[in-house]
């Protein structure tokens, strides 16, 4: 028995709280002042966020999981995103008109449209549902929050970290030789530039 809640058997508190609102895991109940109720319309996690700012997040985590296939997040929002992507992938199946607006107007990027259409889609018609896997990644240094890797299943391994950033062009290797000759090309436009300087003092006084 919880502290403060009331016994479902005698109908008597165990000690009065006022003007208290929790949530009680595990219990089914959250108090209201004197009462307790049940969670009727507490679905889903809000994850301390406004409707608004949920949707575009999953939205723009969506497009991520399209684009390299797997992907590193917190625990609580891997296990909300599997619902919200597997229905797209269900949806992409049709192949409509009306199928590819409606994705559209969710992720908002028509190239990974165009990819879940073309090649999830495919890929994944033979399988009723289960697109998705969550693996438990251990917990964020720092805070300690549980991190999740949320992966699509027979993903292709190859879309991982393809087209995020800029691309850092490495420079061929040199031989020595080149090197000694560049080197010895900016040690002398430096000792002209010093000479140019101290010509132009020495004028000026």
């Amino acid at each position: 028995m919880v502290p403060g809640v009331w016994s479902l058997h005698c109908q008597k508190p165990v000690w009065m709280i006022s003007e208290v609102l929790s949530t009680l895991p595990g219990q089914g109940l959250y108090l209201l002042g004197k009462e307790a109720q049940m969670r009727h319309g507490f679905k889903k996690r809000t994850l301390n966020k406004k409707i608004a700012h949920r949707r575009s997040m999953f939205a723009n985590m969506a497009v991520s999981l399209i684009k390299h296939e797997q992907i590193k997040t917190t625990l609580p929002k891997a296990k909300e995103l599997r619902p919200i992507f597997e229905k797209l992938v269900t949806k992409a199946k049709d192949n409509t008109l009306h199928v590819r607006r409606q994705l559209i107007s969710f992720l908002r990027d028509e190239a990974m449209v165009e990819k879940m259409l073309s090649v999830l889609a495919p890929r994944y018609k033979d399988r009723q549902g289960g697109y998705v896997r969550v693996l438990k990644a251990g917990f964020r240094f720092g805070d300690c929050a549980p991190m999740a890797i949320i992966e699509l299943v027979d993903r292709d391994v190859t879309a991982k970290g393809k087209d995020s950033g800029q691309v850092v062009e490495v420079e061929a290797d040199v031989p020595a030789e080149e090197k000694e000759i560049s080197k010895k090309a900016k040690t002398e436009k430096t000792e002209t530039k010093s000479k140019a300087k101290k010509e132009t003092k020495a004028k000026a006084e």
